[in-house]
């Protein structure tokens, strides 16, 4: 039977991409439909398009406020209207900030996102933590001249500060609190009440220091902390060194204006007790006798400065054979030396075609040992051309040259970049302590001190009972050999000046020639600075010196008797 199969639909339905027949109306809306989205889009892209535009002062306010967190100031005066820069000049510029600052005791100044532009100037979200007003914050309208990328800040004083309005003033009125005492090691005043008086006068003079006004390259510093301008500050010895702890917090109001910013209340200073030990220190005082020089004293375990006398931290000048404590160093680090190798005997070193005589055209050399308790500049500038200058001047920095030594008013010992030392001769004439190295007394003890530590340096402080930073120089090994080079030094050698009987001292001689590059240990012209650096006893040291005499000679001769006698003071208590 033939049969035919019949697909039935159920009304309404359609094949793929059937339509049905429209109206006039449904055919006009259907073909409109995509003009009204294409149109729908625009739209919504107009208005993305809008709510990106930013003005050109915003974004101006925005770099303006970053240049501003990172004090970047000549980056924000090039950002000023031309009127502006001419009517207050890059310094001028940076200088309103600064003073600003220090109006506030500013400590930082962390900025927000900047507002909208409203009113013709663009609102600077501004946070300033400060040392005695707390937290203040604000903030600051920048105004504009002219528009889009012709738009530049107009720029005035005010915007220096939040909260500061057109034509009013930062300022403030501060007063301290009556000068703490200071005090020596065993509690005895050295300066006390207004008058800074004191029961042990002779060595009171010594390191106390004086008061007296703000010396003019260190207003902005001090105005930063606090002090009123015509406070009395400490400007020489403790005094300065403790200035901030003694005068204690100032109290007082910040104005802008006639209005109050922020208010701080007084807080007294509080009495300081140093590491200065009085017995010790007239010791050190009549030792050098008020000759011209240093000495300076220090416990090596903890850095404790003992005592102190002349330009101990103040002064610097070339160290001499003293330096050749750090050469020696470098050198076994190194591998360059060991105390077994032996040297050639003669009168000088060739370095560079140039000859770097020995002292007074001594000859000089055989063992290590005999090398160094001589003083040998035959040995040693050539060591420490082959050392290096790099390596050289890394050792001496990890002694602390180039490096503050945390003493308020102390000069920092220094040593040039390796890579801009010189040829062979300027490295070999800085291994012996010439050229261009410079240190103070108390730079030197302290390299003395780390040898007798071990090989670990303590940073040298004037606060009784203060954790310091103690760094690793060298190994304990390494500080043994130096220590036991340095005990030949004064049983044989330039320093038997220093020998005390029944005591072994470790000491190295230094005649620093001023002018030149060369080292004459036994030179009796007046000429050179007399250096000696020592501690003891040797195996269990007590104490370390650096002594400098000015113009005096040789170390052996001059210095090394001054330590001797200072040693010997603080050994027999």
């Amino acid at each position: 039977m033939n049969a035919s199969r019949t697909l039935d639909r159920h009304p309404g339905t359609a094949r793929l991409g059937w339509r049905p027949p429209l109206n006039r109306r449904g055919r006009l809306t259907y073909r409109a439909g995509p003009l009204v989205a294409v149109a729908a889009l625009a739209l919504a892209g107009g208005a993305v398009v809008g709510a990106l535009h930013v003005p050109a002062q915003e974004r101006l306010a925005e770099r303006f406020a970053r240049a501003w967190e990172r004090e970047d100031y000549a980056s924000m005066h090039r950002m000023l209207s031309a009127s502006a820069r001419t009517a207050t000049p890059l310094p001028a510029f940076r200088l309103a900030y600064e003073e600003t600052r220090a109006t506030a005791t500013a400590t930082a100044l962390t900025i927000g996102r900047t507002g909208s532009l409203e009113d013709g100037a663009v609102p600077v979200p501004v946070t300033v933590r400060t040392r005695i007003f707390g937290v203040l914050t604000g903030s600051v309208p920048l105004a504009f001249s002219g528009e889009g990328d012709a738009a530049r800040v107009a720029w005035r004083p005010a915007m220096t500060f939040p909260g500061v309005g057109p034509g009013e003033r930062l300022s403030r009125r501060t007063e301290l609190a009556p000068r703490a005492d200071l005090l020596a090691r065993d509690g005895q005043p050295l300066a006390q009440g207004t008058e800074r008086t004191s029961v042990i006068p002779e060595v009171a003079a010594q390191v106390v220091g004086q008061l007296g006004p703000i010396p003019p390259e260190r207003r902005l510093e001090l105005r930063e902390r606090g002090l009123p301008d015509g406070a009395l500050v400490g400007i020489s010895g403790l005094e300065r060194v403790f200035n901030d702890r003694l005068a204690g917090r100032p109290g007082g109001t910040l104005f802008a204006g006639g209005r109050v910013l922020g208010t701080a209340r007084l807080r007294p200073g509080r009495a300081v007790r140093t590491t200065i030990d009085p017995e010790l220190e007239a010791a050190t005082i009549g030792a050098l006798a008020g000759r011209a020089g240093a000495v300076a004293v220090l416990s090596p375990e903890n850095g404790e400065v003992l005592a102190l006398a002349g330009v101990a931290y103040s002064g610097l000048g070339p160290p001499g054979s003293t330096f050749k404590i750090i050469t020696t160093t470098a050198g076994l680090e190194e591998g360059a030396v060991t105390v077994s190798d032996e040297f050639p005997v003669r009168t000088a070193a060739v370095l560079e075609g140039v000859e770097l005589e020995n002292a007074n055209g001594e000859s000089c050399g055989g063992s290590f040992t005999d090398s160094f308790a001589h003083s040998c500049n035959s040995v040693f500038a050539p060591l420490g051309a082959e050392v290096g200058g790099p390596r050289l001047v890394e050792e001496a920095e990890q002694y602390g040259f180039n490096r503050p030594l945390g003493i308020e008013g102390a000069e920092t010992s220094t040593i040039p970049p390796g890579d801009e030392i010189g040829d062979d001769l300027a490295v070999g004439a800085t291994a012996i302590g010439q050229g261009k190295v410079q240190a103070s007394a108390l730079q030197m003890a302290s390299v003395g001190a780390t040898i007798a530590n071990r090989g670990v340096r303590a940073a040298p402080t004037l606060a009784l009972g203060e954790r310091t930073r103690r760094t690793r120089v060298t190994t304990a090994e390494f500080a043994a050999t130096v220590r036991r080079l340095m005990v030949g030094v004064v049983k044989f050698g330039t320093g038997t000046a220093a020998d005390i009987s029944g005591v072994t001292v470790a000491g190295k001689t230094g005649t620093a020639e001023l002018g030149n590059t060369t080292d004459d240990e036994e030179d009796t012209e007046l000429d050179t600075d007399a250096w000696f650096v020592a501690f003891a006893p040797a195996r269990t040291p007590r104490l370390a010196v650096a002594v400098v005499m000015f113009q005096a000679g040789s170390g052996g001769a001059s210095a090394a008797p001054v330590a001797r006698e200072v040693l010997a003071s603080a050994l027999s208590e």
